[in-house]
C-alpha cells in the first residue's frame, strides 16, 4: 500500500484516475521537467542566448530513461535544493559542450511553476470532458422526468410539489456554469513562469522578453504580463474553480444519498451484482458512490483553502506559499477528476422511482398544496389574511391527523376557507400536478426544446 491513499494499490481507484496519475507520478513529473528544460534551451537558442548545438543536445538527452532516479534523489538530498540534483544528473549524461548551457539563468520556480501550469492545462482538459458528460447526464434526467411529480423539500421537510426533472435541471445549469468558469479561467492559469532570480529577468538582458515569448510558444502556454513568483492568485483560482465543481458534485451526491434512504426511496444508485454493503449485515446496499462524492468534495475544499493561503506571501519569493502547492495541487487534480467521473457513473446509472415519488406526494395528504389554496383565498381576503386562515386550518388538521381537504372544510378548525372557496375549488387547488407553477417551462430553458 502506498503511503498516500492516492497511491494505494487497494484504494487508488477511488481517490484518483489513471489519466491524472500518469501526469503526476515521479517519472512523468521529471520527464515533464526535462521537457520544460529542453523548451527553454531551444527558445534560448532561438534568441541567440545558447548555442544551437547545445540546445539540440539538451533536447536529445531530455529523457527520464537516461537518468537513474535513485541517483537524482540522492543528489537532491545531498544538496538540499529542489532541482539541483536533477540538473547535476542531467549534466552527467550530456555531451561536454552542452553541460554549461542547461538551465541557463533559470530558477527552480521557473521550472516547477511552469510544470504546474502544464498540469493545470492538462487536468482542465480532462475535467472539461467529464463535466460535459455529467451535464449531459443531468440534462437527460431533466428531460426524461420533466413531469415526474415529487415532493420538493425545504429545511429537510416537504414543501411544495416539484418534478424530479426540475431538480436535475438545477444540477445541469450549475454544471454548465462551471464549464464556463473553466473556459474563462484557463488564460489566467495556463501561463509560463520565467523570471530568473527575482522575476526581473535580469540574467538574459535585452533578450529577456523575446525569450519569454519563445519559451511560452514552444510549450503552448500563455505569456504573463509579469512573472508571478509571489502572485499565486492563478493557482488559487484554479483550485477554487475545482472546489466549486466538486462542491456541486458533492451536493448532487448528498441529495442522492438522502433520497435513496428506504423511508424516502425515490432514487437508487446503480448496483453491481456482487457489491457488498456490509460484512456483518448481508442485506445492506450502501450509498457508496454518492457518499464518496461528498468525501472527495470536502478534501478539495480543504486543499483549495491552502491555495488561497498561499496568496499571502512575502517580498519577491516565499517558498512557504508555492511549495505547499506541490502537495495540494496534485491532490486537488486527483480528487476532482475522480469525483466528476464517479458522478457521471452515478447519474448515468441512476434509478428514478417515479411511483414512490408520487406516493410520497400523496402521503402528505394535500398539505404540499397549501400555498395554492392560500393563493386562491387571497383573491377574496388578501394574501396575509389568507396565509393566517390556511395556517390555522393546516396546524389544526395536522394535530388531529386529518388530511388538508377535511381540515379546510371543517368549521371546527377554520371556517374562513370554506366560506370563500367551494369544495370543487379546493379540490382543484389540491391537485399536485396543478401546483407546479412554471416548473416545466424552467426545465425547458435549461434542457432546450
Amino acid at each position: 500500500m502506498g503511503a498516500h491513499i492516492t497511491d494505494s494499490v487497494l484504494y487508488r481507484h477511488l481517490w484518483g484516475t489513471d489519466e491524472v496519475h500518469a501526469l503526476l507520478d515521479d517519472e512523468a513529473k521529471i520527464q515533464r521537467w526535462l521537457d520544460v528544460l529542453a523548451a527553454l534551451a531551444t527558445a534560448q537558442a532561438e534568441v541567440g542566448l545558447v548555442p544551437a548545438d547545445a540546445a539540440t543536445a539538451i533536447t536529445e538527452h531530455a529523457d527520464v530513461g537516461l537518468l537513474d532516479l535513485a541517483e537524482v534523489a540522492a543528489e537532491t538530498r545531498a544538496c538540499g535544493h529542489s532541482t539541483l540534483g536533477l540538473i547535476r544528473c542531467l549534466r552527467r549524461v550530456l555531451p561536454e559542450h552542452a553541460r554549461e548551457w542547461v538551465y541557463y539563468g533559470a530558477t527552480v520556480q521557473d521550472l516547477t511553476d511552469t510544470w504546474t501550469s502544464l498540469v493545470m492545462r492538462d487536468v482542465t482538459d480532462l475535467v472539461v470532458t467529464e463535466l460535459a458528460r455529467l451535464e449531459s447526464a443531468a440534462v437527460a434526467l431533466a428531460r426524461r422526468h420533466r413531469d415526474t411529480v415529487m415532493p420538493g423539500r425545504t429545511h429537510g421537510q416537504p414543501g411544495l410539489p416539484i418534478t424530479f426533472g426540475f431538480k436535475a435541471a438545477v444540477w445541469a445549469a450549475e454544471l454548465r456554469r462551471h464549464r464556463s468558469r473553466l473556459a474563462e479561467g484557463r488564460s489566467r492559469w495556463e501561463m509560463v513562469q520565467l523570471g530568473g532570480g527575482l522575476g526581473t529577468m535580469e540574467f538574459w538582458g535585452e533578450r529577456a522578453l523575446p525569450l519569454l515569448e519563445a519559451f511560452a510558444r514552444r510549450l503552448g502556454l500563455g505569456v504573463p504580463d509579469i512573472p508571478w513568483i509571489t502572485a499565486r492568485d492563478s493557482v488559487a483560482e484554479f483550485a477554487g474553480v475545482l472546489a466549486l465543481i466538486t462542491a456541486t458534485v458533492g451536493k448532487i451526491g448528498q441529495e442522492i444519498y438522502q433520497l435513496q434512504r428506504p423511508e424516502i426511496g425515490e432514487v437508487s444508485e446503480p448496483f453491481t451484482p456482487g457489491q457488498v454493503g456490509s460484512i456483518t449485515m448481508p442485506h445492506k446496499r450502501n450509498p457508496e458512490l454518492s457518499e464518496h462524492l461528498v468525501t472527495l468534495a470536502r478534501l478539495v475544499r480543504a486543499d483549495a483553502a491552502v491555495a488561497v493561503e498561499g496568496m499571502v506571501s512575502e517580498h519577491e519569493r516565499d517558498g512557504r506559499a508555492w511549495k505547499a502547492e506541490w502537495a495540494i495541487v496534485p491532490e486537488i487534480c486527483l480528487y476532482t477528476h475522480a469525483a466528476v467521473r464517479l458522478a457521471v457513473r452515478l447519474l448515468e446509472g441512476l434509478q428514478v422511482h417515479a411511483d414512490r415519488m408520487r406516493a410520497n406526494v400523496d402521503a402528505a395528504s394535500g398539505y404540499l398544496q397549501s400555498e395554492r389554496v392560500m393563493h386562491a383565498l387571497a383573491a377574496h381576503v388578501g394574501k396575509h389574511a389568507a396565509h393566517e386562515a390556511v395556517y390555522r386550518a393546516a396546524m389544526a388538521g395536522r394535530e388531529r391527523g386529518i388530511d388538508l381537504r377535511t381540515a379546510l372544510l371543517t368549521d371546527a378548525t377554520d371556517a374562513t376557507v370554506a366560506t370563500y372557496l367551494s369544495a370543487e375549488e379546493i379540490d382543484r387547488c389540491l391537485d399536485p400536478t396543478a401546483a407546479l407553477g412554471a416548473t416545466g417551462q424552467l426545465i425547458d430553458r435549461v434542457v432546450g426544446q
